[in-house]
């Protein structure tokens, strides 16, 4: 998000849709998420992938590309790219039939801890003009929002 001082509402809200709002917001969010990510050479989809090994190492790439929501192809390709940038290792034989076993390696982890300071990046653009009791509301609405789009929800 750019740091720019909101213009005050001098009048009622135009009508708008809630979730384009949280479309224009998350496209904002993520285009400074990747441009913080860039010295990194990663994306967020690297990111993402990094965040599903973390939480459950050697899972596969079919249950990868469905929690992140790409085909299995795609999460094969960038599973392959973390490969070959040393962020993600095999620990298995490859091969069709075979379960991948990924693991994160130490500089996975880095990555990792480079994405945790994009975000808070945005976070601390977020309470320039939200107070820390609208970021909580907030907070509180998208994870309400979210869990309603939960796979079995």
């Amino acid at each position: 998000m750019t740091n720019h001082t909101p213009r005050p509402n001098t009048g009622p809200m135009p009508p708008t849709s809630p979730a384009f709002l949280l479309a224009a917001l998350g496209r904002h969010i993520r285009d400074d998420i990747e441009k913080s990510l860039r010295p990194t050479g990663y994306t967020l989809r690297h990111l993402s992938a990094l965040g599903h090994l973390k939480r459950e190492p050697g899972i596969s790439y079919s249950e990868l590309a469905r929690r992140a929501g790409v085909t299995a192809q795609s999460a094969q390709a960038t599973v392959r790219q973390l490969e070959q940038r040393g962020a993600v290792e095999r620990r298995s034989f490859p091969g069709r039939g075979h379960t991948a076993e990924l693991h994160i390696t130490d500089k996975g982890h880095d990555l990792l801890e480079a994405g945790k300071r994009a975000y808070a990046s945005s976070d601390k653009n977020l309470s320039l003009v939200l107070d820390s009791e609208q970021l909580t509301v907030l907070t509180g609405f998208l994870l309400t929002a979210l869990s309603a789009h939960q796979p079995g929800a």
